[in-house]
């Protein structure tokens, strides 16, 4: 190999007037010391019923590698079957074009190339045409040739999870481990003739994270989402109708540019609160809760209005139990909405308002996304952010109001590490100025942002799209949600996929809606 000069490497489609060549170089040979290769014909056939998935390696115009692929319907796979079941005896009448299930029928390098990870682009063709053919999966059967050799001291089963720890090496089974197949199950006489695998073989399966199953009106997913944050300005309002000429003006901007959701602060309505100045600070934060129900209307109507989804910030809301809280809510464009609680709540929060944590925690379905919603302190503890993820959330909203530098830098940092571990966007708005006439609201400090996963499709400081510091604006930015879906399987690291849930796990201990 340290010899060969290569000049260009080429994939491309099998022709049948490269049979010449796959005959003179490749030859399959059991240890029976039978050998057997491909006929003029099954080749012709292949290349008719299936071009796109008959393919070559060609280096420097030489023929060094082929594979050969039909398609099948997976219930047919899913379970014990043998070689010539899948091939029809090799006549491939088994090939159904409306199946949803891309099967491997060979691969194969010529020797003196070996090494060079050829193999592993023709592996790469075959999954971008699976998600180009929108099947649901790679499947095959995956010889373990070196299994004779501990076949007396090993089932099938511990010898693969041995391969899997790299305890042991198969030439075959760990190049397909490495290459994101997974052993679906193990199967006997596969191939008859195969006395070094002892006649067993790997079910091996890729499943394309990109599949749609086919339905009767098919619509393309919406992939991209747009957001706009608003960094809200603190400023005197004396009535509810002039707060929401101001949000209004926001969601209409917002709106104006396609966005999908548009994010409010925490305690946006906090200016209200000058209304109740002649009272304690535990008792205007109460007052200021009786805007919380006209609010979320007003809310619902915008977005309905401005077919934007809403995520209103927050605000303090009295329950039927009499006990003060932080809450706030999901207004879908469809006229449906959701409440979220903040859970962890300051100490400030306590000893000045006498707020109480909240006890549910959820994500939300969306017409374009999965979300959850973490009002400021709360992202500040990952375990919320992790349960959310188990269940799927792909964007976390995260309002907050803080008021010195050091303490936007906790949000800031946190919500960043949320995205890295989570492997999800974060989105942040929270509001900049002062409120001279609002006890314990006096100083805002804030800098909006979008962050994301720190990996290759992704900005190299995770950084999506940040505000100008303590300047009221709008803040708009897409976000792509296939980059997650590699960024889960192809990673660089995988945060979410290679936790040690042998070791750990986080879970809530009550029901998260209680």
């Amino acid at each position: 190999m340290d010899s060969l000069k290569i000049n260009k490497v080429q994939i491309r489609n099998l022709m049948i007037e490269d049979y010449d060549q796959l005959a003179q170089s490749f030859t399959r040979v059991y240890s029976d010391g039978s050998d057997v290769f491909w006929t003029h014909k099954q080749i012709e056939k292949l290349i008719k019923i299936f071009p796109e998935g008959q393919i070559v390696t060609v280096v420097d115009e030489k023929i060094v590698g082929c594979a050969l692929s039909i398609i099948v319907n997976y219930d047919d796979v899913k379970n014990d079957h043998t070689y010539a079941q899948v091939t029809g005896k090799e006549t491939f009448n088994t090939h159904n074009p409306k199946g949803n299930i891309l099967y491997g029928i060979e691969v194969f390098i010529h020797p003196q190339y070996r090494g060079l990870r050829l193999a592993r682009r023709m592996y790469e063709y075959r999954k971008e045409l699976c998600e180009k053919l929108n099947l649901k999966a790679i499947m095959f059967g995956g010889r373990i040739p070196n299994y004779h050799k501990y076949a007396d001291t090993l089932r099938p089963k511990e010898y693969i999870d041995k391969v899997r720890r790299k305890e042991i090496f198969d030439p075959v089974l760990t190049f397909q481990l490495s290459n994101d197949f997974h052993v679906r199950k193990v199967m006997r006489n596969y191939l008859p003739n195969d006395e070094e695998s002892k006649h067993y073989a790997c079910l091996l399966q890729w499943d394309n994270i990109y599949y749609q199953p086919p339905t009767q009106e098919y619509v393309t997913p919406k992939t991209t989402v747009r957001v706009g944050l608003v960094q809200w300005q603190m400023r005197t309002y004396k009535t509810l109708d002039d707060l929401f000429e101001q949000v209004e003006f926001f969601v209409d901007a917002v709106s104006d540019y396609k966005s999908d959701f548009v994010l409010f602060p925490e305690y946006f309505n906090a200016p209200l609160m000058a209304n109740f100045n002649n009272q304690g600070e535990s008792e205007a934060i109460r007052g200021l809760a009786t805007y919380t129900q006209e609010i979320k209307e007003r809310f619902i109507k915008l977005a309905i209005s401005y077919n934007i989804n809403i995520i209103t910030g927050s605000m303090p809301l009295v329950k039927e139990d009499g006990r003060l809280y932080n809450i706030g809510f999901l207004c879908r464009r469809d006229g449906t909405y959701e409440m979220y609680e903040k859970i962890h709540v300051t100490p400030d929060e306590i000893k000045s308002w006498g707020l109480n944590g909240g006890k549910s925690l959820q994500t939300f379905e969306t017409d374009c996304a999965k979300i959850g919603v973490l009002i400021c302190y709360d992202v500040e503890f990952p375990e919320l952010s992790r349960i959310m993820a188990d269940q799927g959330m792909q964007i976390l909203f995260v309002p907050f109001l803080t008021d010195t530098q050091n303490a936007y830098s906790r949000v800031k940092v946190c919500a960043h590490a949320r995205a890295i571990e989570n492997e999800c966007f974060v989105v942040i708005a929270g509001s900049v100025g002062n409120l001279p006439r609002v006890h314990n609201m006096d100083i805002q400090y804030a800098q909006s942002g979008v962050f994301t996963p720190c990996d290759f499709a992704f900005p190299t400081d995770g950084k999506r799209a940040e505000a100008t510091p303590n300047t009221e604006m709008i803040l708009v930015s897409d976000v792509d949600l296939d980059l997650l879906n590699e960024l889960h399987t192809y990673g660089s690291v995988r945060n979410l996929k290679d936790r040690r849930s042998d070791l750990y796990e986080v879970k809530m201990k009550k029901s998260s809606q209680a």
